[in-house]
């Protein structure tokens, strides 16, 4: 098959286009012909070695953890998929050697969920790590409930995007906090914007005078630090970004691969509550130019890599 990998640490300039072995398919494990795979954050700080200490590595590695696809052989021990399904999934697995920028790959079924029936394929691929961090983090850490106020960092992203909308469907009133060129898309998501800048924390206290009951930070650093400011007393605090955020009586998350969780999220998707916006497409062996889009920002949207399979 053709697959991106690396063979050492580095930037972008260390990916290369080539052949590599047909995956295996374990008992456990989904054989899915990849029609599309998102580019996130993780990739790339994975792909400079700052998750060396976390993961074993054994080089080369295929890089990527987003997928969708087409289920082409279910393991032995996989009763879940037939051949055909079409499925998306958060392919993250202890090891970082096979990961989603390839023709195939084999995904442990506990990554895998039904692709949602109104997504395409690129649509699909950008929604499994974003949503689930949103959805987890909402459900798990904030435990936001009808009637809550909930502070939403970073909220024209990719994860806070997400959470805006999710936190919207739980019955929650939100706050979107951004950089002026994301205000309009916070407000078209349904969060009342709110800009980064000097006097931030004034503006949210104007919105929300007796605090907020949730805190979602994605950015770390002085927002959290603003985010622990602006709680209401018994209010709830949640990063992504900042482990700091255990010393403030609050959840420092990392996602799980899930598939109940990810079987939810389509459905919010097929009942309309949840759109999955990407900004930018790049053919599979062009992969390190969409790494630096990813890298440069500012996109409202994910950066998504597309094998041509299927087409």
């Amino acid at each position: 098959m053709k697959a991106i990998s690396y063979s050492r640490y580095g930037g972008p300039e260390v990916l290369e286009f080539g052949d590599h072995p047909d995956p295996k398919v374990g008992p456990d494990k989904v054989l899915v012909e990849v029609r599309a795979a998102a580019v996130n954050p993780v990739d790339w700080k994975a792909q400079a070695g700052y998750l060396d200490t976390a993961f074993d590595t054994v080089f080369p590695v295929i890089p990527g953890w987003d997928v969708s696809g087409v289920v082409i052989q279910p393991g032995v021990s996989v009763p879940e998929f037939s051949v055909g399904d079409e499925v998306m999934g958060y392919v993250r697995e202890d090891v970082l050697c096979h990961g989603t920028f390839a023709e195939y790959v084999a995904a442990p079924v506990r990554t895998l969920a039904r692709k949602p029936r109104n997504l395409g394929f690129e649509e699909a691929a950008a929604l499994p790590l974003a949503g689930l961090t949103a959805y987890q983090v909402l459900h798990r850490a904030l435990r936001v409930r009808p009637g809550d106020t909930v502070l939403v960092h970073a909220a024209s992203g990719a994860v806070g995007s997400m959470a805006v909308q999710i936190a919207r469907h739980l019955g929650a009133r939100v706050i979107g906090a951004s950089r002026d060129n994301g205000q309009d898309r916070v407000r078209e998501l349904g969060a009342e914007p709110v800009p980064y800048g000097d006097g931030f924390t004034g503006r949210v206290r104007e919105l929300a005078p007796h605090g907020v009951d949730a805190a979602f930070d994605t950015v770390g650093g002085q927002m959290l630090k603003d985010s622990a400011a602006l709680l209401a007393p018994e209010g709830r605090l949640a990063s992504i970004a900042d482990g700091e955020v255990l010393g403030m009586g609050g959840h420092y998350y990392w996602v799980r691969p899930d598939t109940a969780d990810l079987t939810a999220l389509a459905g919010l998707v097929e009942e309309g509550a949840l759109t999955v916006r990407v900004a930018r497409t790049f053919p599979l062996e062009q992969a390190a130019d969409a790494q630096r889009a990813n890298m440069e920002g500012g996109l409202h949207g994910k950066v998504v890599v597309t094998t041509g399979r299927g087409d």
